[in-house]
């Protein structure tokens, strides 16, 4: 695994180890409490998700994608990520935010009529995922936390392809451009661990119809601990499907892999 991403999750499991043994016996319920009056979150955070799929280009061409999570963060050359929700009693709202540019080169041995030789090529994947949704309230107990949403996921996707014959002035770019917006439904929450300042955050959705998406889910489970009610701390694994019509950039196409988060409460 990539130093940086495994330098980083090894910090948080010691963050949570010492933390959670610095404080074992002031254990605040992790589960929200409802209330007529507003309340906020927001989670700024580290996805490191590897890639793997078919990217659809122009031309009818296609070409398979495999970012590894080990290599993920070698392979961003910019991004951000964030999450934020609002609710006033059993009602909310929820959004977030993924945007990533990876690159990605490689060789392709070909022969040619003065012998063999190597095609460079070189794969942008350039997205932006917007998720948001309206949120409810189904379960609110001493142990549990539920909220059912109903919302939508946008994506903005740009493959390019560049390639050029190594030793020769020949090259070559084709790309690709989607963007959809699709209706999802889904759930979300957390699930008390033993009475404990501990709990298990939970995340499933799943949506189409958006004209290009056949097919678009995400899930996202792990171990979360609350610090008194301004502060949770999280790592959790997520993964992300889409499967796009022919016309599509990302054709079954999922990305998966650890994610790290803080959440502000206020």
């Amino acid at each position: 695994m990539n130093k940086k991403i495994l330098s980083v999750l090894i910090s948080a499991c010691a963050l949570f180890a010492s933390i959670g043994s610095a404080n074992a016996a002031d254990d605040v319920s992790p589960i929200p409490e409802l209330a007529d009056a507003w309340r906020f979150e927001v989670t700024p955070y580290l996805w490191a998700p590897g890639i793997r799929g078919t990217l659809g280009l122009d031309s009818g061409l296609a070409k398979s994608a495999d970012f590894t999570t080990s290599n993920v963060l070698g392979d961003l050359k910019s991004g951000g990520m964030i999450a934020a929700e609002a609710h006033y009693g059993k009602w909310g709202v929820m959004g977030d935010l993924v945007s990533a540019t990876l690159q990605k080169t490689g060789s392709i041995p070909v022969a040619t009529p003065y012998g063999p030789d190597t095609i460079g090529d070189k794969v942008t994947l350039q997205q932006t995922v917007l998720t948001g949704a309206a949120t409810y309230t189904v379960v609110n107990s001493k142990d549990a936390y539920v909220d059912a949403l109903l919302g939508v996921r946008a994506i903005y996707a740009t493959a390019t392809l560049s390639a050029n014959l190594n030793n020769t002035p020949l090259k070559e770019t084709v790309s690709k451009t989607t963007s959809t917006v699709d209706p999802i439904i889904g759930a979300k929450g957390r699930y008390r661990i033993a009475d404990s300042s501990w709990y298990i955050p939970f995340y499933g959705d799943i949506g189409s119809g958006g004209g290009t998406t056949n097919l678009t889910w995400q899930a996202m489970a792990g171990v979360g601990k609350t610090f008194g009610s301004l502060i949770d701390l999280s790592l959790t694994y997520r993964a992300l499907y889409y499967d796009m019509k022919n016309g599509g950039v990302m054709q079954k196409t999922t990305m998966l892999g650890p994610q790290i988060a803080i959440t502000f409460k206020f």
